[in-house]
Parts: structure tokens; C-alpha cells; sequence
């Protein structure tokens, strides 16, 4: 499935999820949410992915964890902050680059509009 299709699906699935519950929560209430719609859409994904990080000669088996890897090709990184900091757009453009994965969202959770807190990154 391309980026386009299956990135919208699941823009579609967290807006459902959004409307439903509105913001103010904690993140792990919108990831089971979001886990909920993409598992009712038919959608595969891992829950809190672990992944390795090769550091020189050293591998740390588990150097940080994906909140959500969709079909092995998208990372969609959960937040319910106040608003993005560079420092969020910094963590999934290294998720990114250290699971060689060339597409990734950012959602926000914490806003009145669901769109307002939405960033799309291609690699």
C-alpha cells in the first residue's frame, strides 16, 4: 500500500479516535485507541516496538521503542502535549533514519483540531 492510501487510513482512524475521546489524555489511552481502529480497519501494526541501536561496535538490543510501526512502513509517533517542539520533529526523523523506515507521522493528540496536530515526513 502506498504512503498516501495508508497514511490516510491512519489520519482516518486516529480523527475517529480524536472526535470520540477529545484531547487531555494520557498518550497510552490514544495509542490503544488508535491500535483499536487500525486493528477494525484491518491494518497490521506493533504496539511499542522495540528496536535496536548499532552504537560503533556495540549493540543495544533495545535502544528506543516505535509507538506504532504500520505495516512494517510507517512510524506514527504519539504525542498529547501542549504543541511540537523541534525536539519532537527531531526524535521521529532519528526513529526514522535508525529504522530505515522513509516514512513517518507525528500526532498530537492535545488539540482542539485533530489536523492541528498532525506532521507527515518523507525521507
Amino acid at each position: 500500500m502506498n504512503f498516501e492510501k495508508l497514511s490516510g487510513q491512519i489520519i482516518g482512524a486516529a480523527i475517529e479516535v480524536h472526535k470520540i475521546l477529545g484531547p487531555g489524555l494520557l498518550e497510552s489511552a490514544y495509542e490503544e485507541c488508535l491500535a483499536y481502529e487500525l486493528r477494525e480497519k484491518k491494518i497490521s501494526y506493533k504496539r511499542q516496538k522495540d528496536m535496536p541501536i548499532i552504537y560503533k561496535e556495540m549493540n543495544l538490543e533495545y535502544g528506543y521503542r516505535i509507538d506504532l510501526l504500520v505495516e512494517n512502513s510507517i512510524i506514527v509517533e504519539l504525542k498529547s502535549v501542549e504543541k511540537f517542539t523541534p525536539v519532537h520533529t527531531a526524535q521521529i526523523l532519528t526513529y526514522m533514519r535508525l529504522a530505515k523506515i522513509k516514512t513517518g507521522l507525528l500526532l498530537n493528540f492535545n488539540v482542539t483540531v485533530l489536523k492541528n496536530g498532525l506532521k507527515r515526513f518523507v525521507l
